[in-house]
């Protein structure tokens, strides 16, 4: 039998809190987003191996992520979603990754709005 070394990495649910939007009550008060990251990688060295030096480091990743968004301030979901998309996918043994943004309250009647984008490689 052949082991599939394709591994995914799943942040779930990470809760952080920035200044995203474009209204003044947005510009000027940090609110809570939820982000999610699917990351598709070849664990096969990490696999056989045991060693930390051959697996995607997720606790690095998140780290930059959290860096990301507590440090900086964005108009659009877009815009960030994207940014936080680079760090989840910079690693050369990723082959895809997709991140979704949450933003819980965006709109009256609805539990959030969230943005996904992904890439290939």
């Amino acid at each position: 039998m052949q082991l599939n070394n394709s591994a995914i990495i799943k942040i779930k649910n990470l809760r952080l809190r920035t200044y995203i939007g474009i209204n003044e009550e947005e510009v000027n008060n940090k609110q809570d987003i939820i982000i999610n990251a699917k990351i598709h990688y070849c664990a096969k060295n990490a696999s056989i191996s045991d060693n930390m030096n051959d697996a995607l480091n997720y606790r690095t990743i998140t780290k930059k992520i959290i860096d990301l968004v507590e440090s900086q301030r964005f108009s659009l979901l877009e815009k960030l979603t994207a940014d936080i998309l680079h760090i989840a996918s910079e690693h050369d043994s990723v082959s895809f990754a997709e991140v979704e943004v949450d933003k819980p309250y965006a709109l009256r009647f609805a539990d959030s709005v969230s943005l996904t984008l992904s890439i290939s490689k």
